[in-house]
């Protein structure tokens, strides 16, 4: 019997209310008529799909790096010896870029999990079945979200129905047999969006459970208000960031510094990744720390360009710190086992000031409070309420977490020589994939 691989991470139950992995087990290779058929292994391959997408190539660190080095202007500089992670510093990518076709393959390794839960869960009991449904279907449109954006031109770039985006894949590949419903031509960038949106709006009335270390609620709402901001709703993007704010439970730390290497989830993480020594990953400490604390040596620097945009007074430019060698590195990813934030309460309160302010609306609060709360705890004070302004506050508070290339491409600004939507700002899609597809799979312009 062919064999289905697939990370096992917990084999109980992920019942209503459980938020936490009970039980560490190793990568197995598990029958898949019992993967898919039965109550607890459909909750276990759901784990498993959560393991997926906190691994390294996804959102455990290389996907948040793509961005700050896409975005790294003369703020950062990649110095390591890697040769793939360079290529994206330079927007010199080959297509057979290993880190992005291992990106590229672990999220449709990921979206194919979930396509399978969803083909079977009414195998679900009753009483779970919408929970399990709704983490499926946040999980999958998370991932179409973080690889459109890398795999495609900016819905900012216009021509969203002609513009290719993604194959959109629904249907699950079944003992790795690949079928017409599988071969699919890539959808426009306008309809990769829909997809992700129709995911994300069907799992946040279903998918239950507290802000942390699973899909809720409000990671779904989080996760969506970065969607509408990248597609110009600006109303929808504010209503979602409200959401959070005010309903989440969710609070700003008041030391920022406490935000980051923590062994727990902060009190501001919406949708956080565990990093243990015995489960999960975090290249953003690999590559952004040094040696001294179990990275490699120093691969992103941060220059002084960066440094010089905070005040002297501001406490998140104080989080960086000098390697003995007087280079700056960056205090956020510092040591490995430690909790890796993927979406806080921070960036709700920007998005909803920005929108609010394009709006001309003060939905929760004015754009000037929601600063002046992001600032005060950052130890500064008001500044005038423009657009301008929230921007850059956007790019002190958020530095370095992901957001620097979206951020780049909404705003329509060049970077390095390149406009926002220059053909090397996007990745192509990896070459195996093409010789593989069938002749329906076509590639990016430039490559």
């Amino acid at each position: 019997m062919k064999k289905l691989s697939i990370y096992i991470i917990s084999a109980a139950l992920l019942v209503t209310g459980c938020s936490k992995k009970l039980d560490v087990q190793p990568t197995q290779s598990v029958d898949e008529e019992f993967v898919f058929t039965s109550d607890a292994n459909i909750k276990a391959a759901l784990n498993g799909t959560y393991d997926v997408v906190s691994g390294a190539s996804l959102l455990g660190g290389d996907v948040q790096m793509y961005s700050e080095l896409l975005g790294a202007g003369d703020e950062i500089t990649w110095v390591g010896t890697f040769n793939q992670p360079d290529e994206i510093y330079r927007k010199e990518i080959l297509t057979n870029n290993s880190f992005i076709s291992d990106t590229y393959l672990q999220g449709y390794r990921a979206i194919n999990i979930c396509n399978n839960i969803l083909a079977n869960i009414n195998t679900v009991n009753p009483a779970d079945r919408d929970r399990v449904k709704g983490q499926a279907l946040f999980l999958r449109g998370l991932v179409y979200f973080e690889l459109v954006e890398l795999f495609a031109k900016p819905y900012s770039a216009g021509n969203v129905g002609t513009n290719p985006g993604l194959q959109i894949i629904l249907t699950p590949t079944v003992n790795g047999e690949v079928t017409a419903a599988n071969r699919v031509a890539r959808s426009s960038v306008q309809d990769t969006y829909a997809q992700v949106v129709a995911d994300l709006v069907a799992a946040k009335p279903i998918i239950g459970g507290e802000v942390g270390e699973y899909g809720s609620e409000y990671a779904v709402s989080a996760i969506l208000s970065r969607v509408y901001l990248q597609m110009g709703n600006y109303a929808g993007a504010r209503d979602e960031a409200n959401n959070v704010i005010e309903n989440s439970g969710a609070e700003l730390e008041t030391d920022y510094a406490k935000v980051f290497n923590n062994t727990s989830a902060s009190k501001e993480d919406i949708y956080v990744l565990p990093v243990t020594a015995q489960d999960g990953s975090n290249d953003l400490q690999v590559y952004f720390s040094i040696t001294d604390y179990g990275a490699r040596d120093g691969d992103i620097e941060i220059n002084e360009d960066h440094i010089d945009l905070y005040d002297a007074s501001d406490a998140r430019g104080a989080l960086f710190y000098l390697d003995g060698s007087d280079i700056y590195r960056s205090g956020k990813w510092k040591f490995q086992y430690r909790f890796l934030p993927v979406v806080r309460l921070g960036e709700m309160y920007l998005t909803r000031a920005e929108a609010n302010f394009r709006l001309g609306t003060s939905i929760g609060a004015t754009p000037a409070q929601d600063m002046l709360a992001i600032r005060s705890r950052a130890g500064l004070g008001a500044v005038a309420t423009n657009l301008a302004n929230i921007r850059y506050e956007r790019r002190l508070e958020l530095a370095h977490e992901g957001q620097r290339i979206q951020d780049i491409k909404r705003f329509q600004e060049s970077i390095d020589g390149f406009s926002y939507d220059a053909n090397e700002l996007v990745f192509p899609i990896p070459l195996r994939e093409i010789n593989a597809g069938g002749g329906v799979l076509t590639q990016n312009p430039g490559y």
